[in-house]
């Protein structure tokens, strides 16, 4: 059968399934690229989560050397003790920074101006 001999039906068939593989096969480029750029994100986020850790532990260290160094001036519980203390009062006050920059970004803000 020739072109000029197939029906509308036959056209409109092979057109439907034309669209049909290119939607397919869009759909599985689509799904590629979302694939590389999660592996990307992935061995991204990893990478900085380990240094985040990493920062963490040499933190703590760093807060271990100073309670033994003073420690030798003082007793170790005191020591212990005026280093958590130290700690507790610099989380105070980035805490409360926080919270008012947190306040002043608030998206009821506005809202609360007006009433």
């Amino acid at each position: 059968m020739s072109d000029a001999e197939r029906s509308v039906f036959d056209i409109l068939r092979d057109i439907a399934g034309g669209v049909q593989d290119i939607v397919r096969t869009e759909s599985r480029l689509a799904k590629a690229r979302i694939r590389a750029k999660v592996s990307a994100w992935q061995s991204g986020l990893l990478l900085l989560g380990i240094g985040a850790l990493s920062g963490i532990f040499a933190i703590l260290f760093a807060l271990l050397a100073l309670v033994q160094a003073l420690s030798l001036v003082l007793r170790a519980w005191a020591a212990a003790l005026l280093v958590s203390f130290s700690l507790a009062l610099c989380a105070a006050v980035v805490m409360k920074a926080g919270s008012r920059r947190l306040k002043e970004h608030s998206p009821f803000r506005e809202n609360d101006q007006e009433s």
